[in-house]
């Protein structure tokens, strides 16, 4: 059988045998051959998601209700500032946000679920990089994010919220709430690859979430927080994603607290930083 040539030239490294027989590889070949690998893994995922749709729709409820419920009660109530907005409006992005963290920060099940099935062991017998396999999931974590979007979309819209319909500002909106599942799903596998047991994992989830969704501005201003709570909203990624997104996806957005290049940016810089120590970290699920 024909070795692959990484790791046939990695074995003649090893056995002090001259490498000149294998040919080099150019960076963009290189380059491509990761994203091929990268696309595989989120193609392998994405099929779980075909062959069981009603799991999404079943995450959806919990953010429905928030809308439906909270939302249109504190819109009657008039007690949080919200800029001139109905509560509305100010709450519908934070809800996406939500939605998007519930289904991305227990992805890491999953993850435990294939070590016992042993399926990590082949993943880390492949030839494909390690962070080809993290940013692949993180990848699929954010397709299952955008189901949830159109979903919130589709109740905002029932409920009256002013939608902004640009094309690029719903490109915008896809483009965060992939951003927003993909640190936060490679978050929960760090956790994944951390922990031993299912009920662990599950356990650590559910201490981590609502801490992240209040510690935000997703259902109020980071302003009317006391000064240690500010602090702490600052520092949480969920609030740079809740205000990009209130930015691009209501029509009356225009007014960013942040700045939006500032919140693209900062979310960028937390998956990749995330995806290189998820990468580092995956070994670990085979011990």
């Amino acid at each position: 059988m024909t070795q692959h040539a990484p790791v046939a030239r990695r074995d003649a490294l090893a056995n002090g045998e001259p490498t000149s027989a294998f040919p080099q590889v150019s960076p963009l070949t290189a380059f491509t051959r990761y994203l091929t690998k990268t696309a595989t893994i989120v193609w392998l995922e994405i099929r779980k998601i075909r062959h069981d749709p009603i799991d999404l729709l079943t995450r959806a409820v919990q953010p429905a209700l928030w809308i439906l419920i909270f939302g249109e009660v504190f819109t009657r109530v008039r007690a949080i500032p919200t800029g001139g907005t109905s509560y509305l409006d100010f709450m519908a992005p934070g809800i996406l946000a939500q939605s998007v963290l519930f289904i991305a920060i227990f992805s890491g099940i999953a993850t435990i679920w294939e070590r016992d099935l042993g399926i990590i062991h082949k993943y880390l017998a492949s030839p494909t990089p390690r962070s080809a396999l993290v940013l692949g999931k993180a990848l699929s974590a954010g397709v299952r994010g955008l189901s949830q979007a159109i979903i919130i979309y589709v109740l905002a819209l029932l409920l009256g919220v002013h939608i902004n319909w640009n094309p690029l500002a719903l490109l915008g909106v896809f483009f965060m709430v992939m951003l927003g599942a993909a640190a936060f799903s490679t978050f929960s596998l760090i956790i994944a690859c951390l922990v031993r047991t299912r009920d662990r994992f599950m356990g650590i989830g559910q201490v981590l979430t609502m801490p992240l969704f209040f510690a935000s501005n997703a259902i109020y201003p980071v302003a009317i927080m006391p000064a240690w709570l500010q602090v702490i909203a600052r520092g949480n990624p969920l609030s740079y994603e809740v205000d990009a997104l209130r930015s691009m996806m209501l029509a009356n957005g225009t007014n960013n607290a942040m700045g939006l290049l500032i919140d693209f940016v900062i979310l960028l810089a937390v998956t990749l930083a995330l995806v290189v120590i998820g990468a580092r970290l995956y070994p670990r699920l085979a011990q």
